[in-house]
């Protein structure tokens, strides 16, 4: 098994990891590590898209649950096994809001907002925020999901990649051009 260092994890931590899925698949005593290790990351990750803290806790036992459950169909692609959990967690927040037909929320901080408005070249006016909490709610969901993990979030395009299942040329391409968009829309007004 060829383990390599891509993304966030030396190669001793991911080969580590590899040992770790393999025994939690022989026993599922083992899957405390892996637990501990993702779940404030997952935890982050939905609560950034949910306005309940309570369901974020439920959701995101029901990502460890699944992971558990479904443990024996993962397959080790050599990165880190927090993709395979942040994609069931994806799945998930849909799920909820798909049977709840809850409202999708978008957690920023200002410095985040900033940071986007320096990417699309633009100086942070406190004018452009509702135009640009509307264009931000009409997004399609991946659209939106790329601008939180890589603004609000801060992670770099080959993990979002790993996490949207694309090449991290694509991502960046369709990022840029989602910036772009928003750019022209904010510029009209």
């Amino acid at each position: 098994m060829t383990f390599s260092a891509k993304y966030h994890a030396t190669t001793e931590q991911i080969s580590s990891e590899f040992m770790q899925i393999e025994a939690a698949k022989r026993d599922a005593n083992y899957f405390g590590p892996l637990y501990d290790k993702y779940y404030k990351q997952i935890f982050g990750y939905i609560y950034q898209r949910m306005e309940d803290k309570e369901t974020a806790f439920d959701v995101t036992s029901q990502v460890f649950l699944k992971a558990l459950t479904n443990l024996h169909k993962y397959e080790f692609k050599g990165v880190p096994f927090g993709s395979w959990l942040y994609r069931i967690a994806h799945s998930e927040v849909m799920q909820v809001f798909r049977d709840k037909k809850a409202q999708r929320t978008v957690n920023a901080d200002v410095s985040d907002i900033k940071h986007l408005f320096e990417e699309i070249q633009e100086s942070y006016y406190e004018d452009f925020m509702p135009a640009l909490s509307k264009v931000m709610k009409e997004l399609p969901e991946d659209e939106l999901q790329l601008i939180e993990m890589r603004f609000f979030e801060k992670r770099a395009f080959k993990e979002i990649a790993e996490i949207m299942m694309m090449t991290e040329n694509n991502a960046k391409v369709k990022l840029y051009r989602i910036l772009e968009r928003i750019k022209k829309i904010l510029t009209k007004k």
